[in-house]
Parts: structure tokens; sequence; C-alpha cells
């Protein structure tokens, strides 16, 4: 399955060069001088700019290979998802925002500091780096496989290191001297990029079915006897499992407290909001973000509806039914990545690789930039400033320059371990490293319930509340129970209703503590 190019392709893949090295080089002409510019934007970045990145941060490779198979093997239901996001929104736009404009914060775990002490700070700060490692790190591995597919017709260990390599490569252009300023221009870049070259593979597939709009809206309703309609939207019944995790009553509690830790607690996208001039700018550019994720978590979904009329219902297409998935060298991959390699048109093949490198870059920038901030921030200023408090604040953009390299070295390091890993080992490597964030959340959540609401908290119980809620998801994953428990003992949990006990957890063992001093201003 190797995808030959056509000069239409290349012609694609010369622009884009041209866009990356163009828009770096303009985004980089006034370099970043004080930490204030390099880790906030001088607090200066208009409200739609900010929500487009935050939108861009909250969407990957991963989002843009296997989206289409929510739509191909599934319904509409995911959209549902985003009730809970934006209820999520609104109570961090309420809650958590006006509290961070208000006491400057460079990173939200800085909020932990003026409330319950510096310990609490630099613990939550760890958790985050711990998870963010693996978890951009696998989503880094998995758009390096999808762009040696395309690029090189391999998955060669070569090919898969040098896709990294690359991948690395521009996202450090992108954002080691301007930092987070460039970051989100470079997000609403790679954002019309990706989104561009969705629609271009919709138009693709349609023009490829021949069928008019009401036979493909039949289709959609009537995929197969006995099956529900792929556009069934709301789910009312009560199933814990993972199969049941998008339905209504998972949207209003899990992805309610998923949504408020991605959007309040993990730097990734609330350095994005804290870039606003003020609280309410930020509230509104989080809010926008939501309006916006919507119609372009549908594109993707819409690409995998036609995936499966053109796959699935030879009826209409006048051909043999065919999977529409299978396995690239040994490697597993999703439908949209089948009809890629096989099926997809000159030009739009060209269009579809800059998408996976966009999203990739807006994704691995993000991490860049965020845990940059925190290295510098939470761990390396706090150690400085005790052995030189008249330290030059230029120090800290040059650190935090150096801190981007380290993590983009930890990060494309992470890539190829998953990497070496999938090949030659039958632990779940990747599963660990793609869910390890809500892992995180759990400890996370909980130690945000009590600080902000009950006061409640003390430097060693919100160690123990993170470890108890990373250590107790982790122990409800099926590989974990496979390992450790007698078949007869394995459970089915949606990840959703496993973050609400692991946040339970978490904010009981929090609780057990008292700040040994709070902020004046509360």
């Amino acid at each position: 399955m190797n995808a030959h190019y056509q000069p239409l392709d290349w012609l694609v893949f010369a622009a884009y060069a041209l866009l990356i090295g163009a828009t770096a080089w303009w985004f980089n002409r006034k370099k970043a001088t004080t930490s204030s510019e390099y880790f906030l934007g001088g607090n200066a970045m208009p409200t739609w700019m900010v929500a487009v990145s935050v939108l861009a941060t909250s969407q990957s490779a991963a989002t843009f290979i296997g989206g289409p198979d929510q739509g191909y093997q599934g319904d509409l239901s995911y959209l549902a998802t985003n009730i809970g996001a934006f209820i999520a929104a609104v109570i961090v736009a309420k809650v958590l925002i006006p509290r961070f404009y208000r006491y400057r914060v460079y990173t939200v775990y800085e909020l932990l500091e003026q409330q319950i002490g510096p310990k609490a700070k630099r613990s939550a700060g760890l958790m985050y780096l711990f998870g963010r490692v693996f978890a951009s790190g696998a989503r880094l591995y998995m758009a390096a496989i999808a762009v040696a597919m395309i690029l090189y017709g391999n998955i060669a260990a070569s090919s898969m290191i040098m896709a990294t390599l690359v991948l690395v490569l521009v996202g450090l252009l992108y954002t080691v001297f301007g930092g987070i300023r460039t970051v989100i221009y470079s997000d609403v870049i790679q954002c019309a990029v990706y989104t561009g070259a969705a629609l271009c593979v919709i138009v693709s597939l349609w023009l490829a079915i021949p069928a008019d709009f009401s036979t493909v809206i039949e289709a959609w309703q009537n995929p197969a006897p006995g099956q529900p309609s792929k556009l069934a939207l709301l789910k009312f019944e009560l199933d814990f499992s993972a199969s049941g995790v998008f339905n209504i009553w998972s949207v209003f509690t899990g992805f309610v407290l998923l949504n408020i830790a991605a959007f309040g607690l993990d730097q990734d996208m609330t350095q994005r909001v804290l870039t606003c001039k003020d609280a309410k700018s930020g509230s509104r550019a989080m809010l926008l973000s939501i309006a916006l994720v919507i119609p372009v978590m549908l594109l993707f979904i819409i690409i995998g509806l036609l995936l499966f009329v053109f796959y699935q219902r030879p009826d209409i297409m006048v051909q043999g039914a065919s999977q529409g998935v299978g396995q690239f060298q040994g490697e597993k991959i999703t439908v949209f990545m089948h009809y890629v390699l096989n099926e997809i048109p000159a030009g739009v093949r060209g269009l579809v690789t800059i998408g996976i490198i966009a999203a990739a870059i807006s994704t691995l920038n993000s991490g860049l930039s965020s845990m940059a901030s925190v290295l510098v921030q939470d761990l390396y200023k706090p150690w400085r400033q005790k052995r030189n408090p008249d330290q030059h604040d230029s120090h800290y953009v040059v650190a935090g320059r150096w801190a981007m390299l380290v993590v983009s070295l930890a990060l494309g390091g992470m890539a190829v371990i998953c990497y070496f890993w999938q090949q030659y080992s039958q632990m779940p490597l990747l599963k660990f490293a793609l869910s390890v964030m809500v892992f995180s959340y759990s400890g996370l959540l909980g130690v945000y319930i009590n600080s902000v609401f009950f006061h409640r908290g003390s430097e060693s119980s919100v160690l123990a509340a993170l470890v108890i809620g990373f250590v107790a998801t982790l122990l409800m994953q099926p590989y974990v129970q496979a390992a450790l428990l007698p078949s007869a003992w394995h459970f089915n949990l949606g990840f959703t209703w496993q973050l609400c006990l692991g946040t339970l957890l978490a904010t009981l063992v929090c609780a057990l503590g008292r700040p040994n001093r709070r902020s004046s201003h509360e």
C-alpha cells in the first residue's frame, strides 16, 4: 500500500513549505524579551485568535486520523459531548479564570501556591509534566506513523524517526523564539490548513458516491437491517460500560469533569486563555472555542459517514462491500488512513498529508510552550530565585527556550519509544500513554475542588490526592485488570465513569488536609 504522489501533490507540498517558512520568519521577527511576553504573549492576544488556538490545541493528528471512525462505526452522539464541554467552559470561565487573572499566574498550578503552598504547586506541575510527556509523545508517535506511511510508503524505524524529526524541528522553528505568541499565530494557520483539508476530503468523497443527497441521507438513517440510525444525536440508555460513554448521563457527569480539567487545569489549553488582556476576554475566548469545535468535529464525523457509504453500501456504490480497514505492515490503520493510502485522488492526498502535519504541529507547539512554562515558572524559577533573588527577567526567557529544546527531545524520544514498544512488546504502552492525562485529571480535579470550593488541602494531602487519583483510575483499565485480577473480577467501566470515581477518591483524600496559609485575597 504505497502512496504514489502526483505532480499536483508535490505542488501542494511546495506551497505548504513556503507557507511554513514565511510564517515562521514573519512570526519570529520580534523576539520575546520578557517572561510575560514569552509565556503570556504580553496579555495582548486577540480573543478570536485565542479561541482558534484553544480549538487547535483540543484537536490533534489523532483526531484527524481517527475522528472519522466515529462516523464510520457509530453515529452523531459524539457531538453531544459538547453539551458537557459548554457546561465545563462556563464553570471554568466563572470560577477559575477570574482567579488566574487576579493572582497574575503564569501557570494554572500557581493558584495552588497562593492557596495551599509552594509544594502543592510543584506536585501539581510535576503530575502535569508526567502525563503530558506520555500523552503528547504518544500523539506525536501516531502523527509520525501516519506521515511515514504517506511520505515513505513504509513504517520502518528510519522512516518513522525521520518523520518524528521533521515534526519536532518544524514545531521548534515556530515556537522557540517568539514563545506563546507565535504558537497562537501558528495555531490559526495550522487550523485553517487541516480544516481546509477536511473539507476537500468531504468534496472528494461526495463526488465519488454516485447518489443524490436524499439517497445518502436514507443510507445513514437505515444503515443495515436491525441497525439504528447513524444520525442519532442523543442516547438516553443508562450504560456504564465503555460502549456507553457518549450517552447523555455520561455527558452531564464525566464529560463535564473531563472538560473542566482540560480547559481549566491543563496548562496545555489554559495557557492560551491567560494571554488575553483580562479575565472577561479569556472567558469569551474559551466559550467561543466551544462554538468553533462543534462544526470542526462535525466535519470529521461527516467524513466517516461518507466513508461508511463508500465502503459499506455496495448497493449505492455498485461494487462489492469492503471493510475499509486493515493492516499496514503490521500496524492497524483506521478507515480514513485506508482511504488515504488506497483511494484518494491526486492533489487531495497532498492536502491530507499537510493536514495531518498541520494538526500534529499544532498539538506539538502546544506541548512545547505549556510544558516549558511549567518547567521554568513552577520548577526552575523558584529554585533560581532562592540563589539569586535579583536575577534579570530576560534570564527566564532564555531558560524558556532551553526548556522548549528539552521538551522537544522528551516528546520525540517518547514517540520513538512508543514505536519500538509497539513493535517488540505486547504490553499496551500506547493505550497507557494516550489515556494518562485522564488519570492525571482525577487527582487534579480533586485537589482544585478542595482548594477553590472548600479551602481544604495541605501540601501533603495534595500529593496524596494526585497519586491516589492517578492510581485509582489506572487500576480500572482493562489491561491492568487482566494483569492483576482473576477473570471473574474483571469489569467494564467507561472512562468517564472512571474519571468520576477517581475524582471522588482524590477529593476525599485531599480534604483530609488543611492549608497552612491562605491568600490574603480570599
